[in-house]
């Protein structure tokens, strides 16, 4: 749920949506289907939590606990999620 709310709040504001579509490869009609993927979800959290001025941000506005986030990626599981590639 964490990981879905992560996501929610990336595609909430253009730039930080382009910015994550930018280092995945995705298109925006691609994270549909990668969103039910476990290991993309896992990146998503690894994206947030890779830059603290993101990391800041999501946390002030989601009012989530930042020591969240690590158990919910391990969660996810420690496979690296890539994009695949017709």
């Amino acid at each position: 749920m964490l990981a879905i709310q992560a996501l929610a709040f990336l595609a909430a504001d253009p730039e930080r949506l382009n910015r994550f579509l930018e280092l995945t490869g995705l298109g925006v009609d691609e994270i549909r289907a990668a969103a039910s993927e476990p290991h993309f979800l896992a990146a998503v959290l690894d994206h947030i939590a890779g830059y603290e001025p993101l990391l800041r941000d999501f946390v002030a506005e989601t009012d989530i606990d930042p020591l969240s986030i690590a158990p919910a990626r391990a969660a996810l599981g420690s496979k690296n999620w890539e994009r695949e590639v017709p």
